[in-house]
């Protein structure tokens, strides 16, 4: 594995009180319209740092952003959230890369979608942990 591991929503949110720091690489779209974690009760916020755009369109500034936004002690844990668990995979790995401890969340904010194509299976918001509405 070319990164720290993957974490359980629950798991993540245990990181997350431990001082790890959320990395939530979604789109601006997604954290708007469907919700962005609470970390009000961590002693960190998250960081919002869009891993693609809409369409798919790669952010060549990622890296560069992620570095200005962490801390500059590289040895704060990441701990990356997308829709899923996908694109935060390659998030964490281009992170480890560059010299950041990094998790994946595994089943992403929203989860699997269900037979009907909706996101209620599991993931961070369907399993309680704190959300809010959206990022203005």
């Amino acid at each position: 594995m070319s990164y720290a591991g993957d974490l359980t929503p629950h798991e993540a949110w245990a990181k997350l009180q431990e001082g790890a720091i959320l990395v939530d690489v979604r789109t601006e779209g997604e954290w708007a319209h469907i919700g962005i974690p609470d970390t009000r009760a961590t002693d960190n916020d998250p960081l919002f740092i869009q891993w693609t755009f809409p369409g798919g369109i790669p952010n060549p500034e990622f890296i560069r952003e992620l570095t200005q936004q962490a801390p500059e002690d590289t040895t704060t844990e990441l701990v990356f959230l997308c829709r899923s668990g996908a694109r935060s995979v390659a998030a964490a790995i281009a992170a480890t890369q560059a010299g950041f401890t990094s998790y994946n969340v595994l089943e992403g904010f929203e989860g699997d979608p269900d037979r009907y194509g909706e996101r209620t299976i599991n993931g961070w918001k369907n399993r309680g942990l704190p959300t809010n509405l959206g990022k203005n």
